[in-house]
């Protein structure tokens, strides 16, 4: 009987092995069938809420067409702070990312300050920032207080024989810096998949500055203009009523048909201060029919530092431009008045003299706001305050199938002066009277997107009977235009005494750095690119950050709980786990 029992629990012994044996056969051919079709088809899964590790299509598209390797020198290497060694964990992350999609993708880390000799870590920060990276000297809290430290947050990206420089880092005025490297990881993907764009495209897109019309001159636009040559075919042409200046008909294809082309890709009529005759604006209007784009910086006032060199108060007074009816018919009203707001720049004044030596002052010049995002748009997102000169509010107008967004604007503390307006520096010898700044934030910028009516549908004018060159459209096709009650925020500074321009943003007397030129680059990458790679700067990836001063107070409780926790708890399972073999085997 004892036998017979014997025999019985061996066979069931047999066939559980057995059983165990098939299962554990059926699971490694499953495994390594997945992996051999895995190996041919491409699938990537990403359970973040926010979608963290999942590339847009317009950046796979961008990593599929590579046909030559990019390589990435990001200077992110060494002991940093833990802010910036999450930003170096998010880079290589994200270059691994675009390593998934195109093996033409390769990168290092390099560490600039890895040199013991401080004269050859000098010459390394000098050839760097030569090529084109920022460093960047920030104080970040640590445990141990505060660091001060000295750093490229950049790449260097080479493909083929061209070379562009990146920076990773955010730096936004009065932000916070947990929130300046947030908005910085947020970034990454545009940042690193616009290099790749511009460095690998076969032709760059073509931009105009309109002049004859009193525009910005040259050396007013010689930063923003040096910037974009990198990446734009870049011109400055007078329109001077000829057609062939922003559209020409194409030559006959194969079939013999023949197309309307725009000569540019897109046109910048900056700060102009006279009048557009009406066979320049049906040229214009012509350009955006046909699908061209616009960035119109307009200044709807008359009104300038230069008036207060000499004297200490002047006279703002609204322009003519004769473009107020075909800004109107396209959706935008520019109000003749100026806004004020307690969140402005500062402007220094020369308050006395001691000892020979000017004493200079700042103070807050209400006439020159600081701009700031009015939506998510990506061409205002995340960038830094702008910086306006003598600003106008901006309104719309019902006009059908026109999608309106507006980019920029003002505090909440805003006051509107209308013209004629008294402009006087004595007002910055009295306290602001913040009942005067009720009004809300003034929108400054629009995009207009949509079919565009022209201005001259319906209407018997002689320009249009005049040009024969090409057909005159009433409704256009779909195109871009972004507007902007302010001339003067595309225009650099110059040094004095030395008088070179400057970059664009950089103010000189405060030393603070404005987002001017990132708004612009970005409005003419929109209205270039439309909204492909760019609506990538709309994503928000949420970083969930400690609270540095409960994770201080209880330090050492969690570091017992993360380290004899674990310990006691598999010791505790072991027992539980033995107590129970005992317990059924013992029957």
């Amino acid at each position: 009987m004892v036998d017979k029992n014997k025999t019985t629990i061996q066979v069931r012994s047999h066939r559980q092995r057995n059983t165990a044996l098939t299962q554990f056969m059926i699971v490694l051919v499953i495994i390594v069938v997945l992996n051999f079709i895995g190996s041919f088809v491409f699938t990537r899964f990403d359970l973040t809420s926010e979608k963290r590790f999942t590339l847009s299509p317009a950046t796979k598209e961008i990593l599929l067409d590579l046909n030559d390797y990019v390589t990435f020198r990001v200077y992110l290497e060494g002991e940093f702070p833990a802010g910036f060694k999450n930003l170096r964990r998010e880079t290589k992350e994200m270059l691994d990312e675009f390593r998934a999609y195109s093996n033409y993708i390769n990168y290092e880390f390099i560490n600039p300050s890895e040199s013991p000799n401080k004269a050859e870590r000098d010459e390394t920060f000098k050839l760097l920032i030569d090529r084109g990276l920022t460093p960047t000297d920030l104080q970040v809290r640590t445990n141990e207080g505060t660091q001060q430290k000295v750093i490229f947050p950049g790449a260097l990206v080479m493909y083929r024989d061209k070379e562009l420089a990146v920076d990773l880092l955010e730096n936004q005025i009065n932000t916070p810096p947990e929130m300046a490297l947030n908005n910085s990881v947020q970034n990454l993907e545009f940042k690193l998949a616009d290099v790749i764009k511009k460095l690998s495209q076969l032709q760059k897109p073509s931009i105009a500055f309109i002049q004859g019309h009193g525009e910005l001159t040259e050396n007013d636009l010689f930063d923003i203009t040096k910037t974009l040559q990198k990446n734009y075919r870049v011109e400055r042409i007078e329109i001077a009523g000829q057609v062939s200046a922003l559209i020409r008909r194409s030559d006959p294809d194969a079939q013999g048909n023949i197309r309307v082309l725009t000569n540019f890709d897109a046109i910048v009529i900056a700060k102009p201060t006279t009048l557009f005759d009406e066979k320049d604006k049906f040229l214009i209007d012509q350009y955006i029919m046909y699908g061209g784009s616009v960035l119109w910086l307009i200044d709807p006032v008359v009104a300038s530092m230069d008036s207060l060199q000499m004297n200490e108060s002047t006279v703002g007074i609204s322009r003519d431009l004769n473009l107020d009816d075909q800004l109107f018919n396209y959706g935008v009203r520019l109000n003749k008045s100026l806004v004020l707001d307690l969140n402005a720049a500062s402007i220094p004044l020369r308050t006395g003299q001691v000892g020979g030596q000017a004493q200079i002052e700042f103070f807050k010049w209400q006439y020159f706001p600081l701009l700031t995002e009015a939506s998510q748009h990506p061409i205002s997102r995340n960038i830094n305050a702008i910086k306006a000169e003598f600003a106008s509010p901006v309104d719309t107008v019902g006009v059908k199938g026109i999608r309106k967004t507006a980019l920029l604007q003002t505090s909440d503390y805003s006051r509107i002066v209308p013209t004629p307006a008294l402009i006087t520096l004595a007002m910055l010898r009295e306290k602001a009277d913040t009942r005067t700044y009720n009004k809300p934030g003034q929108h400054i910028a629009w995009l207009l997107e949509g079919s565009f009516e022209s201005l001259y549908k319906n209407r018997i004018n002689p320009q249009i009977a005049e040009s024969k060159e090409v057909a005159f459209r009433q409704t256009g096709s779909p195109a871009a235009m972004i507007v902007v009650a302010d001339g003067d925020i595309i225009r650099n500074q110059f040094h004095v005494p030395q008088g070179y321009p400057l970059p664009l943003g950089f103010d000189q007397y405060t030393r603070q750095t404005y987002g001017n030129k990132d708004f612009i680059l970005n409005a003419i990458n929109y209205l270039t690119d439309g909204s492909g790679l760019i609506s990538i700067r709309s994503r928000e990836l949420k970083i969930r950050l400690l609270d540095g001063n409960k994770v201080g107070d209880s330090r050492i409780v969690w570091q017992i709980v993360n380290t004899v926790l674990p310990v006691v708890i598999v010791i505790l399972f072991g027992i539980i786990l033995a107590y129970l073999r005992k317990k059924r085997y013992s029957k």
